[in-house]
């Protein structure tokens, strides 16, 4: 007769809510989101969402594209790549994808709001490529609080309550047991930080 060790039956609820949790705050939906919302606020009209949007595509959309090639390739087995050693090429394809949408938004005359948060994720971007080459820290989190603190700076201090949110994928990083809380804990501050590039706009 098999017996159940209720540790794991309490467990498995958790497990679940932590893995819909980490799919639908996966960086390229809050992207997609809090860019289209920056782009409005930096514009002051509806057309800013069409700068939000191109934000969105390269700084997201773009990067989980080539993630699902290379998976289709068999290059990696989930979005997560879960080895950081692997990690690296998928960082240059989000440089060279936000570093093209910022250009195009110099040409275009993009907002300053919406071009200072296309860069503040580009430095961003390195600062993760760096680490990445000798520490896992987490990018999920690194998203979550960046977007959360450039809709802060654009909009209001309020949006800081949503920094529930990131605490939430947060969490859910660590229950999958992909990251530490202390790469958690940094990616969290990285992103608080890329707000910073709005004290010089």
């Amino acid at each position: 007769m098999t017996t159940i060790d209720p540790a794991d039956t309490a467990a498995a609820p958790d497990h679940a809510l932590a893995r819909r949790v980490t799919d639908v705050l996966q960086p390229r939906n809050v992207l997609l989101v809090g860019m289209l919302a920056i782009g409005l606020a930096a514009a002051g009209e509806w057309t800013g969402l069409l700068w939000g949007l191109l934000g969105a595509l390269c700084a997201g959309i773009v990067p989980a594209g080539y993630i699902e090639w290379e998976r289709g390739r068999g290059t990696w087995g989930d979005r997560h790549v879960v080895d950081r050693t692997k990690r690296a090429p998928i960082f240059f394809v989000i440089l060279g994808s936000i570093g093209a949408g910022s250009a195009v938004m110099v040409l275009g005359g993009a907002p300053t709001g919406i071009l200072a948060a296309m860069l503040a994720l580009w430095a961003m971007t390195v600062v993760l490529l760096a680490v990445n080459t000798v520490w896992k820290i987490s990018v999920d989190a690194s998203v979550a609080s960046a977007v959360v603190a450039l809709l802060a700076a654009v909009h209001s201090p309020w949006w800081l309550c949503a920094y529930a949110m990131a605490a939430a994928v947060s969490w859910s990083r660590v229950a999958l047991g992909y990251h530490t809380v202390g790469q958690v804990t940094a990616g969290t501050a990285l992103g608080a930080a890329t707000a910073a590039a709005f004290l010089f706009v």
